[in-house]
């Protein structure tokens, strides 16, 4: 019974090693592709908060903008060949992302200062993408699959 767990075990961490990385690459993209692809036409829950936020931007220009950015960001990390420029336009744009907690502390906390609001949570599940980055970044000089193209 051991031997069979074992070989279990060993197969099941093999597979997630072989395909852990493409799968968290994809899932951050079609993360930034679907969350910047609401934000041109005005349909993210997010869009009052980053027009309050970047104040000194016209909302209606800097949200699609914002929006688009996220996109090729998403689009960058699902091809390989983009990997680099999507991971750059990444962590030049998620510090931006933690501004409200400073900015708008009102809305992004309740009570006290751990008790975090909707939007507040909102914002740091950014951790999350953060790490989700450095590992994908990590494999930019090798990749732990075979993958080529995507």
């Amino acid at each position: 019974m051991y031997m069979f767990l074992d070989e279990m075990d060993r197969r099941i961490a093999g597979w997630m090693e072989r395909y852990g990385h493409l799968l968290l690459r994809y899932s951050l993209g079609i993360v930034f592709i679907w969350f910047g692809g609401l934000k041109p036409f005005g349909l993210s829950p997010v869009q009052e908060l980053v027009s309050r936020t970047v104040f000194w931007f016209p909302p209606e220009i800097f949200v699609p903008m914002l929006g688009w950015w996220e996109v090729a960001i998403g689009v960058g990390l699902l091809f390989r060949p983009l990997l680099r420029i999507a991971l750059s336009l990444l962590f030049l744009q998620l510090p931006g992302t933690a501004l409200p907690l400073v900015l708008l502390p009102e809305i992004c906390f309740t009570d006290s200062p751990f008790a975090l609001s909707l939007e507040g949570q909102y914002i740091i599940k950014n951790l999350i993408l953060i790490s989700a980055a450095l590992v994908i970044g990590g494999t930019v000089r090798h990749h732990p699959t075979k993958e080529r193209f995507l």
